[in-house]
């Protein structure tokens, strides 16, 4: 029986889908230079404030697990017992 492959399972597929979903994020946040902002504070006007809130948020959010997993780590054979 021949096994049934998907589009990504091609490296070649994979790499031009990463292409171009970074080439469309790149497009964003151009595009954010030109729309106007009504934002409630003065700093979510500033071009790419959202993109940046975004992403340090992410960071933070990573971090915050890895020391989280420190507090609530089991042993391996934890529920062997």
């Amino acid at each position: 029986m021949e096994r049934k492959t998907g589009w990504f399972d091609t490296p070649g597929n994979v790499k031009l889908f990463l292409r171009l979903f970074f080439a469309g994020l790149g497009l964003l946040l151009i595009v954010d230079f030109f729309v106007p902002k009504h934002g409630a504070f003065p700093w979510e006007e500033t071009p790419c404030f959202f993109a940046a809130y975004g992403y340090i948020s992410f960071v933070i959010l990573v971090l915050a697990a890895r020391m989280l997993r420190r507090l609530i780590k089991r042993d391996e054979d934890y529920y062997d017992r």
